[in-house]
């Protein structure tokens, strides 16, 4: 496959810079630093990297205004000065995957069923055995690779991509350019329960799931739908692989979590928030925006003042957690024994 180039002068009008060498140098793609050739573009957005940065052998180094004072005198290429090299990154990314993917072909592929009751837009893609039951809606330059299934009235917005052998049931919605990754569930049944004298009774699960604009759901990632009201996830929402949302949850827009995570049933969480991998949410809790969980965390209160939060122990050995543990499973003997002992010294102080 030929890779399109593109000159740096080109790259500098698009996404804004201060290019120190030539705009005609052309660059075909972007590589990591100790990887990068002569033909490529890398960036340094980890200032602990410098000397790997110097002695790069790139065409051209993406890096903030402070880096290129160290690394100027020892990398003799090209530079383009930007306040955030990770973001010059990924839209750098972003335009050389555009230019060298290949384009969907557009229409429904012979071995698709497609109900007579569906509506799918003359300019969607629909692969090899996809399912689309009847009163879906497939939007325009969508894209439904093989193997994925649509349930009765779905509706798909524009210029989605749903890889393959992805499911979205009955009634749920996706908005525009979303991506859903391979093994993705969405709108399968809530967890929901009722306990009668030890038996379980289950409770219909009548909701939808309802996904808002560019919105990435990782692989195998599954997103409940709600008991009675929808499970809601807002615009710009990043969920990475192996993620349980359960019903009735709310995620606010621009919310990312890494893999892993578990979200139990009626959480609202919201905008601009982070969860490391890993991190668990109980259910019918409420997180404030801008809120940032570490990995392995556990939830297990609202959280209702932004900042950093970390519920976790740190690593040790395995004899010292041990000992720690003790420690801990002690602590109301030991306050209730500190408490005595405070007794005694106020005592012995006012006979004094």
């Amino acid at each position: 496959m030929t890779t399109k180039s593109i000159r740096l002068g080109e790259l500098v009008d698009r996404f804004g810079g201060q290019l120190i060498g030539s705009p005609d140098l052309s660059v075909t793609g972007i590589a990591p630093l100790s990887d990068a050739d002569a033909s490529q573009l890398t960036f340094l957005s980890n200032s602990k990297l410098k000397q790997q940065a110097a002695s790069t052998k790139a065409a051209a180094l993406i890096v903030t205004e402070a880096d290129y004072e160290h690394v100027r005198s020892s990398y003799q290429g090209a530079c383009i000065v930007f306040a955030n090299p990770y973001v010059y990154f990924a839209r750098t990314a972003q335009l050389f995957a555009e230019l060298n993917k290949i384009p969907a072909v557009t229409g429904i592929h012979p071995t698709a069923w497609v109900s007579p009751a569906a509506v799918v837009h003359e300019t969607a893609s629909i692969g090899p055995h996809v399912s689309i039951e009847a009163e879906a809606v497939i939007g325009e330059h969508a894209v439904l690779e093989a193997g994925v299934v649509i349930g009765r009235g779905v509706e798909i917005g524009a210029h989605t991509l749903i890889h393959a052998n992805a499911t979205v049931y009955d009634y749920c919605v996706i908005g525009t350019q979303g991506i859903i990754h391979s093994g993705a569930v969405i709108g399968a049944d809530g967890f929901g329960f009722a306990n009668e004298k030890g038996r379980w009774i289950k409770i219909p699960q009548t909701g939808r799931v309802v996904i808002g604009n560019d919105v990435e759901i990782g692989a195998n990632t599954s997103i409940d739908r709600g008991a009675l009201a929808d499970t809601i996830i807002e615009d710009g929402v990043k969920l990475d692989n192996q993620i349980q949302i359960g019903h009735n949850c709310h995620i606010g827009a621009h919310t990312a979590m890494a893999g892993c995570v578990g979200v139990a049933g009626s959480a609202k969480i919201g905008k601009h928030c982070t969860f490391g991998g890993a991190a668990m949410v109980l259910g019918h809790l409420t997180i404030v925006d801008n809120v940032h969980i570490s990995s392995g965390s556990m939830v297990s209160r609202s959280i209702l003042e932004p900042g950093q939060y970390t519920g976790f122990y740190p690593l040790a050995k395995n004899a010292d957690w041990e000992k720690s543990a003790v420690i801990v499973r002690n602590l109301p003997s030991m306050r209730e024994k500190v408490r005595e002992l405070e007794k005694t010294i106020k005592v012995l102080a006012d006979k004094s």
